[in-house]
């Protein structure tokens, strides 16, 4: 189910793309007017909400499934494991 509203936003942000790029090749060509250029940046405005729109959903979700997988732990009485540290490049002293 959230796989597909995903996939809709997704699906609704690349018709938006290629829209906005229809515009952008429209722009290159000769005698374009002030309108076409409006356009464009309209599309592109889009495109941006778009994209931070599905970039917070993606995100709301991480966490939410994190936060089920952290009580489901706490359910069968694990110990939630500490968050990931990074990456050390090597680990002896110098």
């Amino acid at each position: 189910m959230v796989t597909g509203h995903l996939a809709a936003r997704a699906a609704g942000l690349l018709i938006s793309g290629v829209a906005g790029a229809a515009v952008v090749d429209r722009l290159k060509r000769p005698a374009t007017g002030a309108a076409v250029k409006r356009a464009a940046v309209s599309v592109t405005a889009l495109t941006l909400r778009g994209k931070r729109r599905l970039e917070s959903g993606a995100e709301n979700l991480r966490l939410t499934a994190g936060d089920v997988v952290a009580e489901a732990r706490e359910k069968i009485g694990e110990q939630a494991p500490p968050p990931a540290q990074p990456a050390q490049a090597h680990d002896h002293d110098h």
